[in-house]
């Protein structure tokens, strides 16, 4: 069931990106909205490692 207290995003990709995606997705054994999740999380991860963390101040 979906979170509502989390954010939606949509994206428009190209035929060949969605085939990958769904491809490796597959392969590593995730949705390819996890496999989506799992790439922002590992960037996010690298970002903050080399340019310290990201301070988060979300008011709602």
């Amino acid at each position: 069931m979906r979170n509502k207290n989390n954010k939606h995003i949509g994206i428009e990709i190209d035929p060949e990106l969605h085939y990958k995606l769904h491809y490796i997705s597959k392969y590593e054994g995730r949705s390819a909205n996890g496999q989506i999740l799992y790439l922002l999380r590992n960037c996010i991860k690298e970002f903050e490692k080399e340019n310290g963390i990201i301070s988060v101040d979300i008011k709602e």
